[in-house]
């Protein structure tokens, strides 16, 4: 089916790229990190920020994937109100952030809730507000700055591309599993 300007549905899928879900732990705001309890099926306070930052995006991880460090591939959703805890999204990525820790580089999947108008022409991570992108960039880098053992670093953004390519290898690892 065609709209105005010529486009067919289709097109407009292959353009916005395909859904994932992301399971929010934590919401946009929030200086408390949590943490799904996979053993008890509920979600458990993991700590309160120490530095006086706050999530600049709803955080939580990719389902049905092993990122590097082991765990779940991290996700932030860019939503305009944060998202309650334990809440099933369904986001389209649209570029990575890597972050630089101890154990090497580690992928933070940025999303856009898919089918929210206000987000719909946000496709790859260039279309992302710069001052956005910026706040989730310090955030990364002073989040853990009062932590004695931990000293992150930005390690940048890339596209969708490559945010496409660490969701499928992070599901080739969590199959291997």
């Amino acid at each position: 089916m065609s709209d105005d300007s010529g486009s067919t549905s289709g097109e407009d899928d292959e353009e916005e790229g395909e859904a994932v879900d992301v399971l929010v732990e934590t919401p946009k705001g929030s200086r408390k990190k949590y943490e799904y309890d996979h053993e008890r099926g509920v979600m458990r306070l993991d700590r309160r920020l120490a530095s006086a930052t706050l999530f600049p995006a709803d955080y939580g991880y990719v389902l049905d994937t092993t990122g590097s460090d082991g765990e779940e591939l991290d996700a932030l959703v860019l939503a305009d109100e944060p998202t309650a805890p334990n809440t099933l999204v369904a986001g389209r990525a649209v570029g990575v952030f890597w972050l630089e820790t101890d154990a090497g580089a580690e992928a933070k999947i940025i999303a856009v809730p898919d089918g929210d108008p206000v987000w719909k022409e946000v496709v790859d991570i260039d279309h992302v507000p710069s001052h956005l992108k910026a706040e989730i960039e310090n955030f990364f880098e002073v989040y853990k700055l009062l932590e004695p053992t931990h000293h992150p670093a930005s390690g940048g953004f890339e596209g969708r591309d490559a945010a496409t390519k660490a969701i499928a290898e992070a599901r080739s690892r969590h199959s291997d599993t």
